[in-house]
């Protein structure tokens, strides 16, 4: 690991931006207040901002805005109720479950919305801590109201003077995660390279360049400054989400039979020499990454094309040394990876000089694209709500989940002789999500990271005795706390623990070790009620679940292999369209490769027949990338390589990815009657002719021909409808014996 392109990718990441604003939205409430003589007044501000928080995730500004005003809405109305309700024992033993429920609920309505319930229920987790009655807590209530328009008013604020730092962040961790794709690529090139686990180490990385591109789409696309005011900084921004897309796309074209490749030059030295180029290539992009976060200019390793020449001369003297009819295959193959690499290099040339937002740059592409190629509009519909009402939904069972445990948490914190109960109440609601995999996680982390927070706190206030020393580490501890949250949980934890350890010392001294030890037992029985509520009630494990996905992703790829497969023979050929399949197909294919990592966490018995899963996930990730290929082909496609012998092998490999759907959809339908033509055979009569002129010409020592460019590019066309319609049994194989 680089630690110092780490510590360069922290420094300037809107997580840490997001944990700078977060502790002064947090802080200064109280140290002002304080300093005038109205600590506690300021505390209850304070814990309304730290609530708003919770839910300015990264996003468009008006979304973020509505999200933070619906919260202080929220939290508000909350306060009240359970306020009011506390007193009243059975009263507040009702609305308890209720509330869980409502607010786990609205996680329906996606990842905000989920924060929104958080920040609600923390509200009221407060509330079980305070001893309140009648205009104490009207008072209390206003008080968080006002915490969280402070917030939110400070975070509006804050994005007007830099309306586009934090696209300029997110494009730079998209253009990071493309680096980490990139040298998943350079895997396959590896001397004695694990192809299998190449693949998986690929498919990861696949789906975090998913998951940043989907973000900086909708940062682009959904903020209405940049896509109605063409200012120059937000056209830079467009050039570079486009052209980082475009880089990503042409990487899945050169999709090759590795093993193959492997088999004739591993003794040439040259697939690692390939490999190596890649890698320097992602170390270019990382520092065009690390320039977009940071804002600062980057600069292009001109070595980089030295390596480029230096390869094509190698390329060229191995073909003369060791080129025959044998590896004939071979090396076409290794020209066209030569190919995509030189490309993928000069437009990492183009991505440097926009870290300049020289005004002269300028791209073919100006026209902006259509925002909803790129993303998807949610709508909040009440429907969907009521359609969740299910056990067959994630969400409602979660919702249940975590009803019944903060139910039992709070009577056991009534029930316990020591303590508050109100941590425990606490950490059962942190901890819990709607995955198993995840709640796992959480609950491991939360209570080591709560260890080793007061460990490191305990320690320090043993030889720290200076208040506002103390009152630094405090605020030092809730920015880095913060800034880890959406990161790295286990850090986030044992910082936020020693920020709040400093915080009780320097509210109650005297009771510094009680609330040490309250801390620890209380996380230890939140846990504990939090694993035992997850086996109760567990979710619906991904085994039984992942059919479904897979049907979908079936269906998706089925469609992006026509809208382009047919252009070979003569159809008309729709390049939008063709991307929005292609979008289509990635998306899917990344929620199979999530939900099948998931079910690798999950206990043994839950995950039968994993083995057949993760075949399917290769081989769907092998379609897509040489659909991808098909795709290069296709957007410059001469007349020549235009011809209807394509036409069986298209309709077969269709059919056999059809059956594997249809099987997905109802595991009792009867087999489809074997095909008795050759779907390949009009490809292969031609193929094997000009196979056989092109090595009659290397017996003879002719190297150069008319005929060998037109071999090449037919070959590597006609390869790749052989690897879908291989690929394509293979699928429709492995969904027959998994059984989903």
């Amino acid at each position: 690991m680089d630690y110092i392109k780490e510590y360069r990718r922290f420094i300037y990441s809107h997580y840490l931006a997001d944990g700078v604003r977060i502790t002064a939205g947090v802080l200064l409430p109280s140290l002002i207040l304080g300093y005038y003589g109205h600590l506690q007044l300021g505390i209850f501000i304070s814990l309304g901002a730290l609530c708003v928080s919770i839910t300015d995730n990264p996003g468009p500004i008006h979304h973020r805005r509505n999200g933070l005003l619906i919260c202080s809405a929220m939290i508000f109305g909350v306060a009240l109720m359970v306020g009011f309700a506390m007193p009243v024992k059975w009263l507040f033993m009702v609305l308890l479950p209720v509330l869980c429920f409502f607010f786990s609920m609205i996680g329906v309505y996606g990842a905000r919305a989920t924060a929104i319930g958080i920040a609600a229920l923390l509200v009221m987790v407060m509330m079980t801590h305070e001893s309140m009655s009648g205009w104490q807590v009207v008072y209390f209530a206003l008080y968080i109201l006002g915490g969280g328009l402070w917030y939110t008013g400070l975070s509006l604020v804050l994005y007007s003077l830099r309306p586009y730092k934090l696209i300029q962040q997110a494009m730079g961790e998209y253009v990071l995660s493309a680096a980490t794709y990139l040298r998943a690529r350079a895997g396959f090139y590896a001397a004695a390279a694990d192809i299998d686990e190449s693949y998986s180490e690929l498919m990861h990385a696949q789906i975090d360049v998913q998951q940043k591109q989907d973000l900086v789409a909708e940062l682009l696309f959904k903020t209405r400054s940049i896509v109605k005011e063409s200012t120059h900084t937000s056209r830079i921004l467009m050039m570079v989400f486009l052209d980082v897309s475009d880089l990503l796309e042409r990487a899945m074209t050169s999709h090759q039979d590795y093993r193959k490749l492997h088999s004739y030059f591993d003794d040439t030295g040259i697939l690692p020499e390939y490999g190596a180029i890649i890698r320097s290539l992602a170390d270019e992009m990382d520092e065009i990454g690390l320039s977009l976060i940071s804002g600062k200019r980057s600069g292009y390793d001109t070595g980089i094309d030295k390596e480029l020449v230096t390869e094509r001369e190698h390329l060229q003297q191995l073909r003369v040394k060791s080129l025959n009819p044998a590896n004939l295959e071979g090396f076409i193959s290794l020209r066209h990876i030569l190919d995509s690499i030189d490309d993928i290099a000069a437009r990492i040339r183009t991505l440097h000089q926009y870290t300049s937002y020289d005004r002269n740059l300028k791209r073919i592409k100006n026209d902006t694209p259509d925002p909803s190629k790129y993303v998807t509009r949610q709508t909040i519909d009440p429907q969907q709500f009521w359609d969740n009402f299910s056990l067959n939904s994630n969400i409602f069972r979660h919702s249940l989940r975590i009803t019944i445990a903060a139910f039992a948490a709070f009577i056991i914190g009534q029930l316990l002789p020591f303590g508050r109960g109100y941590w425990i109440l606490l950490t059962v609601i942190v901890i819990l999500k709607p995955g198993y995999t995840l709640t796992r996680q959480r609950n491991i982390q939360r209570l080591v990271g709560t260890v080793i927070g007061a460990a490191i706190a305990g320690g320090i206030l043993f030889f720290v005795k200076n208040n506002t020393a103390i009152l630094v580490l405090l605020a030092l501890s809730m920015i880095g706390g913060y800034s880890f949250m959406r990161w790295k949980y286990l850090a986030s934890v044992v910082m936020i623990t020693m920020y709040l350890l400093f915080m009780f010392h320097i509210l109650e001294p005297d009771d510094f070790r009680e609330v040490v030890q309250e801390r620890i037992v209380d996380t230890l029985i939140g846990c504990i009620v939090g694993f035992i509520a997850s086996y109760l009630l567990p979710p619906i494990w991904e085994r039984e679940q992942i059919g479904e996905l897979m049907r979908y992703l079936v269906s998706d790829i089925i469609q992006y292999f026509e809208s382009v497969a047919y252009a070979f023979t003569g159809a008309a050929y729709d390049q939008q369209v063709s991307k929005e399949k292609r979008k289509a197909a990635w998306v899917s294919l990344a929620n199979v490769t999530d939900a099948f990592n998931r079910m690798l966490s999950e206990p043994k018995s839950k995950r039968r027949d994993y083995k057949e899963f993760h075949r399917f996930v290769v081989s769907s990730h092998m379609l897509v990338s040489h659909f991808a290929t098909l795709t290069y082909y296709a957007d410059t496609l001469q007349p020549e390589y235009i011809m209807p012998d394509y036409d069986p092998l298209i309709k077969a490999s269709v059919a056999e990815l059809s059956a594997a759907g249809r099987y997905l959809e109802n595991p009792y339908t009867d087999p489809p009657k074997k095909n008795e033509t050759n779907p390949l055979a009009l490809l292969d009569q031609k193929i094997n002719a000009l196979m056989q002129t092109r090595q009659q010409e290397l017996r003879e020592g002719v190297l150069e021909s008319a005929g060998k460019k037109y071999l090449s590019t037919f070959k590597s066309i006609t390869d790749q409808f052989y690897f879908v319609y291989k690929t394509s049994q293979d699928v429709k194989k492995i969904v027959r014996t998994v059984g989903v």
